[in-house]
């Protein structure tokens, strides 16, 4: 232990243990804990309490006191297990009785502190925290402690019983781990005696009819077989699963929702996914026998498995399938298309009540949907799926939702009473469609599907959210419809009339009073021109509408999140009305030089920062695809950005504008010869004072370097990394390996006091409060041999590894400590005196 701690202990137990104290902050508590915990780490030996009895005196102060602090108290309890967790340490404490006065029967189980959420808590984490050794397992079970931790199971504070419960796995695995010496069977008698004890009363507990205590037993062994994979997990439930399984048939245990989790678990295990024998068979009778709401969490997680019998694989597939099936055949009698389903797991009667009934309807179709979109989610499915029935059967589910289906099946009648505008089954069977879309190609019924989705983007009923996914999922249908129409005339035609009925709708969403609708229709167009920006039919059919022109007026909209789309939605648009030598557009219609005045004004004068990120980016985006001209055009306009942006208080803005310039920089290193990597150190043989010249003269003039340094002491760290990062790779072209070395020398030039003081500077983290701007302390950043100097003399290095430290090392720093510990033992001057 270091001096500090010996001398700190002392005044931090007296303070803790003053009676006039009370209470303390329970944050300060916690960090006083850590330290407690990592000075029981870093001597783990009996020392720690021998040499620093002020700890023990502390414990007994605090448990002579007639009522304690509940936070006190609970931090001691916590502590006494911190230290109890080395066994030396534990028989030390037990010899001073201080273990037996807190954990016993006779500490504060009794008390009326007891009653505190706290107190309890505190007592389950110091049993845990001295559970690493035999005596402490021994001390717990021969005094009453297993009783106590199991009716803590029941605890009302959720916290404590989730504790107790993890308590009792930690125990019974250490206490087969540390104690078997030879492999268990089911007999009683080859369990150690504290194992005995918590699976006796697991399985009175599940014998009981006491259905809180069946329910604390399988939270209980669910939280085990997830936690523990050994082979005496399975002599365990051997033990257990008959009664587990009767679970599944009589009706007076309502235990049948909490299986799902708990086989789920087992199925993850090794122990038993191998096994061949009563598991899978429970599985399969779990599947039949729960209700599909409860039987679908399992279904899908079977489901996700790798090691699963196929014969159960398709069961769970079937059960997930059910919901969807009955959708189809109540949309039409007789069916018109096939099923999902050739046959029933359970009875399909117990599917159609629940789909038929309003309170349950809704819920099960959302459950349903959502394993779907889990299950199309994963990247190799285990099962094959009937995409083309599912497909059809939630396009059922849409059409019932709006009310467009009129079935002649009485249930198809019930059911589309139910969902009509039901904004949540929406919602998930859209999600669940564009999963699909991801996944599967549906040539023949890529027309039926745009009428439902269009009928979506008309109806005035369908609300912002269900719209923007209807959005989403139209989408990807229209990049399908475009690979269809190049082998297909028909499908040209096709596309021709739904690319118009689109802009139609979208250019009544842009005028819609809702800003949310606006905002989702603006991201819409601009997915469309990411993905079919290049299709004529598409380009001639946007051009056509009045869409550009409205997107363009909501670049004024008052709400900030449509402009920043509207910014995006026009930074797309100008690759087809702008950069594009072969697009259609005729005349003056578009300006180019206006839009970007507009952006640029933006950029300036918005006083929300969405619109300003959005406008970096977009500028970035066509700085990367070679859109702004000319080189000296672009260098233009990069200054006028950086010029605006620099001082702009977001700074997601100025890092924006920070890829700007790194983008800049590379387009302009490579158009001017180089390699296209400027961050690879170039060696002298191809570094030309030619191009060198060019570079400095192209980065001074747009004056880069001025927001490069400015930007290194940003009062945000990301901007400064990111501006070191940029100056290190230009020095990399800059300097060749073989020269930066001898450019250290370079402060003797008559620039060389002015780099001094800029490095000076840079190491205080001051430039921005003491920026030159006219020359002063004798740095030009518009020169370029100043600027080749400040790269060669300058530690870049140093700066890079001094922004890249976390906030820990202050945070963690032994001064901070020290502020928590006299925060949490209250300022007074002797503990004050005694710290600094």
């Amino acid at each position: 232990m270091t001096r500090e701690c010996a001398l700190l202990l002392p005044r931090v137990c007296a303070a803790l243990a003053d009676p006039r104290q009370p209470g303390s902050d329970d944050t300060c508590l916690e960090k006083l804990l850590d330290w407690f915990r990592d000075l029981a780490e870093f001597d783990p030996t009996v020392k720690l309490v021998q040499d620093n009895p002020c700890l023990t005196e502390f414990i007994a102060s605090v448990l002579a006191l007639p009522e304690p602090s509940p936070s006190i108290l609970s931090f001691t309890l916590r502590l006494a297990g911190i230290l109890a967790a080395s066994e030396n340490r534990f028989q030390h404490l037990q010899q001073e009785k201080l273990l037996v006065r807190l954990f016993g029967r006779d500490g504060p189980l009794n008390g009326a502190v007891w009653e505190d959420a706290s107190v309890r808590s505190g007592w389950v984490e110091g049993v845990h925290s001295m559970m690493h050794h035999q005596p402490a397992l021994h001390f717990l079970c021969n005094g009453g402690g297993i009783d106590v931790i199991f009716t803590l199971q029941g605890d009302p504070s959720l916290f404590v019983a989730s504790a107790a419960s993890q308590l009792l796995v930690h125990m019974l695995t250490l206490s087969v781990e540390s104690e078997t010496t030879k492999p268990l069977s089911t007999k009683d008698c080859h369990w150690p005696a504290c194992a005995q004890m918590i699976i006796k009363r697991i399985e009175d507990s599940l014998q009981s009819s006491s259905a809180s205590h069946i329910e604390w037993s399988l939270k209980l062994l669910t939280r085990l077989f997830g936690s523990c994979r050994a082979t005496w997990t399975e002599v365990l439930w051997l033990g257990i699963a008959k009664q587990i399984e009767s679970f599944l048939t009589e009706e007076t245990v309502q235990a049948q929702h909490m299986l799902a989790n708990l086989l789920l678990n087992m199925a993850w295990s090794p122990v038993f996914c191998d096994t061949e024998g009563n598991f899978w068979a429970l599985v399969t009778s779990a599947l039949e026998h729960l209700t599909p709401v409860q039987a679908g969490p399992l279904a899908v997680g079977i489901l996700r498995l790798y090691k699963c019998p196929q014969d159960v694989r398709i069961q769970a597939l079937t059960v997930l399938l059910q919901p969807m099936d009955c959708i189809l055949r109540a949309a039409s009698q007789p069916l018109e298309y096939a099923g999902l389903l050739d046959e029933s797991v359970s009875d399909p009667i117990t599917v159609e009540s629940l789909l038929s009934s309003k309170s349950s309807c809704a819920s099960l179709l959302c459950q349903t949907l959502a394993h779907l979109e889990e299950l199309l989610s994963l990247i190799l499915l285990p099962v094959d799926l009937p995409y083309t029935s599912l497909l059809r059967s939630l396009m059922t589910i849409l059409q019932f939702c709006n009310g467009f289906l009129s079935p002649a099946s009485p249930l198809g009648s019930t059911i589309s009473r139910i969902l009509i505008n039901c904004f949540r089954v929406q919602r998930s069977a859209l999600d669940v469609l564009a999963a699909l879309l991801e996944r599967k190609r549906y040539d023949t019924l890529i027309g039926s599907l745009f009428d439902v989705l269009l009928a979506y983007l008309e109806s005035p009923n369908t609300s912002p959210t269900v719209l923007k996914k209807t959005f989403q999922a139209t989408a990807k249908c229209l990049v399908r419809l475009q690979e269809l129409s190049y082998s297909n005339s028909q499908w040209q035609q096709a596309e021709k009339k739904i690319l118009e009925d689109v802009f139609l709708v979208l250019q009544k969403r842009l005028c819609s009073p809702c800003w949310e609708v606006r905002d989702s229709s603006l991201e819409f167009l601009t997915v469309l021109i990411k993905y079919l920006r290049d299709k004529d039919e598409f380009r001639q059919s946007l051009l056509s509408s009045e869409v550009p022109r409205l997107t363009e007026d909501l670049l004024e909209d008052p709400e900030s999140y449509v402009r920043a789309s509207a910014v995006f939605a026009v930074g797309q648009l100008a690759f087809i009305t702008y950069f594009d030598p072969e697009s259609p557009v005729i005349g003056n219609q578009y300006n180019k030089e206006n839009t970007i005045a507009k952006l640029q004004e933006i950029l300036s004068t918005d006083p929300e920062g969405f619109p300003r990120r959005a406008v970096i980016r977009i500028f970035t985006k066509w700085l990367r695809e070679g859109c702004t001209g000319q080189l000296e055009d672009t260098e233009q306009f990069v200054s006028r950005v950086i010029q605006t942006v620099e001082h702009d208080l977001d700074w997601e803005v100025r890092l924006g504008a920070l890829e700007l310039v790194e983008v800049f920089c590379i387009h302009t290193i490579c158009e001017l010869g180089l390699p296209k990597c400027p961050y690879a150190p170039v060696s002298s043989a191809v570094t030309s004072s030619i191009h060198q010249n060019e570079w400095l003269q192209i980065f001074c003039r747009a004056k880069l370097f001025s927001f490069l340094f400015r930007s290194l002491c940003d009062c945000d760290k990301p901007v400064g990394q990111k501006a070191c990062k940029i100056l290190l790779a230009l020095r990399g072209n800059f300097y060749p390996i073989s020269t930066l070395k001898d450019s250290q020398e370079a402060g003797d030039s008559p620039a060389g006091h002015g780099i001094a003081w800029l490095q000076r500077t840079l190491r205080q983290g001051s430039l921005a409060q003491n920026f030159p701007t006219d020359g002063g302390n004798g740095v030009d950043f518009q020169d370029p041999e100043s600027m080749v100097l400040a790269l060669g003399t300058i530690d870049l290095e140093e700066l890079h590894d001094e922004l890249n430290k976390s906030s820990d090392h202050v945070e963690k720093s032994p001064q901070s400590l020290l502020q928590d510990i006299l925060a949490t033992v209250g300022t007074i001057e002797e503990n004050e005196a005694d710290c600094y």
